[in-house]
């Protein structure tokens, strides 16, 4: 019997009715703006409840759609929330499902990566954390059919991060991205001041100048802007929003955003 890897935060972050959320991500992706240029490598998009953050992240995932039928493997990391541990966990499922089915991992890819130091199998990890699952229903929207490579990214370097970025960059069947928030609990012009500047940061591949204050995922992010800088790959944000903007009070907002990897022109 395949073991599956069940949603832990639908009807919390996201609908649980497959109608509902199908629904849902259509309206974020027509409300996006799907913009010029060339789809991306990779992307960072946030990881929070669909009302708060799902506006950003559509800006980023509206940009993929030239991508369905063309990439078959998404690698995706993110920061662990609920789990302490060294390294970057893999998971032992055979696939991840979401209310609109089930993905299914890519294990030729996950034993390519196995013997590095950093990388161990444990499903605690995976188990109740949000900050992969959220974007998944997003990716099966946008590109249909792929197999996933799910990668909780705990107490690691951005050395380390980048090392297995190097081992499962490919092609372009490959697409990477990366899940982050920006600040936490700032008002509402103590946050844009932050999150312009870790945006800044980010454009400039300035990896050793990501903060845990400015970015929840700066460990994964760190491991791409290395490996943007090594490839040749620019950056660029295509949105910069917080919950005050999306939804809720600004006297204590949840900062968000969106950025483009592609090779430089």
């Amino acid at each position: 019997m395949p073991k599956i890897r069940q949603p832990a935060v639908a009807g919390l972050f996201y609908p649980a009715d497959p109608i509902q959320l199908r629904q849902m991500v259509q309206e974020f992706l027509r409300d996006a703006k799907s913009g010029d240029g060339a789809p991306p490598k990779a992307i960072i998009a946030p990881h929070a409840g669909y009302i708060y953050s799902g506006p950003v992240a559509a800006s980023a995932y509206v940009r993929l759609a030239p991508l369905r039928g063309k990439v078959t493997r998404v690698v995706l990391l993110g920061p662990s929330h609920r789990v302490g541990f060294l390294g970057l966990a893999s998971s032992s499922a055979d696939a991840f499902r979401t209310p609109l089915g089930d993905i299914p991992l890519d294990h030729a890819a996950i034993d390519a990566i196995a013997a590095l130091p950093q990388v161990h199998v444990l499903d605690e990890a995976h188990s109740m954390e949000h900050s992969l699952e959220v974007h998944l229903p997003f990716l099966q929207e946008v590109l249909g059919e792929f197999a996933l490579v799910p990668l909780v990214v705990g107490d690691a370097s951005g050395q380390e991060v980048e090392e297995v970025l190097e081992q499962l960059w490919g092609g372009p069947e490959t697409l990477i991205v990366i899940s982050s928030d920006l600040s936490h609990y700032h008002d509402y012009a103590t946050a844009q001041a932050m999150d312009r500047s870790t945006a800044q940061a980010i454009e400039e591949l300035r990896y050793q100048d990501l903060r845990s204050e400015g970015a929840c995922g700066r460990n994964p992010v760190r491991g791409l802007l290395l490996a943007a800088r090594r490839l040749g790959l620019q950056a660029a944000t295509i949105d910069l929003r917080n919950s005050g903007d999306t939804a809720g009070p600004r006297d204590q907002v949840v900062g968000y955003g969106a950025w483009l990897f592609r090779e430089a022109a």
